[in-house]
């Protein structure tokens, strides 16, 4: 990628390895308790767009996990 602020939609989903109808969904349906929650997004008209700030920070909340492999 570049240096570019704003992602689209296939783009931030490539960024964040996860589906585009992930995206579009969780930007649809809003905060459910039983799903991941979706990355904050911004409205440009009727452009939806992802801040590169805003995607690190998502992923920056989840733990990190480290496989322990079977001794």
């Amino acid at each position: 990628m570049n240096n570019k602020r704003a992602f689209s939609e296939a783009e931030a989903s490539q960024y964040i390895g996860m589906s585009r109808s992930y995206l579009r969904q969780s930007r649809m349906e809003g905060h459910r308790e039983s799903r991941t929650p979706a990355p904050p997004f911004i409205k440009i008209g009727r452009s939806v767009r992802y801040l590169i700030e805003d995607l690190d920070n998502w992923l920056n909340q989840f733990d990190k996990l480290e496989h322990i492999g079977m001794l």
